[in-house]
């Protein structure tokens, strides 16, 4: 069975789990405690050397890592993924936009504001400096989607996925939904769809501790 290693709270894991979830594809969640710096233990660096999550084993038992190359597996010969070569070009094109322009600043900036709130005062310029970079990749992802209902005209999939993962938790980051309406529409109709489950699920029911 596919087994996907790791962490609560985490977009990038969020990703492949609510794919394999939309997709009715069975698998097995194995939490890694990241805090507790689980992903550098032995046990783990004998799964992925690289010591980080999320990690996908597939079910031949191949490891995958970085969450889009996951989505793109999972979606192979699905509905969420793209069927013309221009649809899937730029669904690509989103997928990199969301890990150079969103991710790197609405996660670090989440990390220090919600889920080590006690570092959040130490970090407060580093925070206002994640917070300026991605307000200027959610306004263009703002403009973007302005009179759409998902990133892609074509409709769901994956580039809607992986954009999610972290820009529907930008206000734990410390920044304002009501400033990207078009944003807030389109997370509305992401969590709309069809097996959709909620980031706080991540690890439910299916979970195996590590």
């Amino acid at each position: 069975m596919t087994k996907l290693y790791a962490c609560l709270g985490s977009g990038n894991c969020f990703k492949p789990w609510l794919a394999m979830h939309q997709l009715g594809h069975p698998f097995e969640v194995v939490l890694i405690d990241v805090l507790k710096g689980e992903q550098k233990s032995p046990e783990y660096l004998a799964i992925n050397p690289l010591g980080v999550v999320p990690h996908l084993q597939t079910d031949t038992g191949q490891g995958i890592g970085e969450s889009n190359a996951m989505l793109w597996y999972l979606a192979e010969g699905s509905y969420l993924m793209p069927t013309t070569r221009e649809a899937r070009a730029e669904a690509l094109q989103w997928m990199y936009f969301e890990q150079s322009k969103l991710e790197p600043f609405i996660s670090p900036a989440r990390f220090f504001t919600t889920i080590l709130p006690d570092q959040r005062e130490a970090r407060a310029a580093d925070i206002k400096t994640w917070q300026a970079s991605a307000d200027i990749g959610l306004s263009r992802l703002d403009a973007h989607l302005e009179n759409r209902e998902f990133m892609l005209d074509t409709g769901y999939s994956i580039a809607d996925i992986a954009t999610f993962g972290y820009v529907h938790v930008l206000e734990e980051a410390g920044l304002n939904m009501a400033d990207y309406p078009a944003i807030a529409h389109w997370v509305n109709s992401v969590a709309q769809t069809k097996g959709f489950r909620p980031l706080a699920e991540l690890g439910q029911a299916e979970s195996k501790a590590a």
